[in-house]
């Protein structure tokens, strides 16, 4: 018989999510900016973290941006890079974002699409070329630009709920 103290099982925690990363629906997808989606998977309101797979289907610049938090990314088709590194995430690839750091990123001439899991704590602070903020997103309004996207493509605006925790 053990003498170890039991565990308590809590009930107060979400419920998990097991969703098919690449949606069958393609109005799953988010409209970003001109040949950008990005496809919610977990958007965590207490910490202010979200998860999606980002979509780009043209070369060229995507964003250039500063997180305060850590970004974590996996590269599930494609390629991009940041102008300010050398080196290139390619498919099979994990990148690992340190916070603060500002960073262009592009899709090259050659990639036609490319989609990249990632996962992010804080916000994402966009910048035009002299620094300057232009726009901000964090869970927050990228759940109200869920919201707007499902209602108008006819899921609904509580569409979005299934991966809000």
């Amino acid at each position: 018989m053990s003498t170890a103290p039991q565990i308590a099982v809590s009930k107060d925690y979400p419920d998990e999510i097991a969703v098919a990363a690449e949606p069958d629906d393609p109005r799953v997808w988010v409209p970003q900016a001109p040949n950008v989606w990005f496809r919610p998977l977990m958007f965590n309101t207490v910490i202010g973290q979200w998860c999606n797979l980002l979509k780009v289907t043209a070369a060229g610049i995507v964003s250039r941006h500063r997180h305060p938090g850590a970004v974590f990314g996996y590269v599930l088709k494609g390629r991009w890079h940041y102008y300010e590194h050398e080196w290139v995430a390619e498919t099979g690839h994990f990148v690992y974002e340190p916070p603060g750091e500002i960073h262009t990123l592009a899709v090259p001439e050659d990639c036609t699409e490319m989609i990249t899991f990632f996962n992010i704590t804080g916000a994402m602070v966009y910048l035009d070329q002299d620094g300057h903020q232009i726009d901000y997103e964090d869970t927050f309004t990228k759940i109200d630009r869920c919201r707007a996207h499902y209602e108008n493509v006819g899921l609904g605006s509580d569409y979005v709920n299934q991966f809000i925790r």
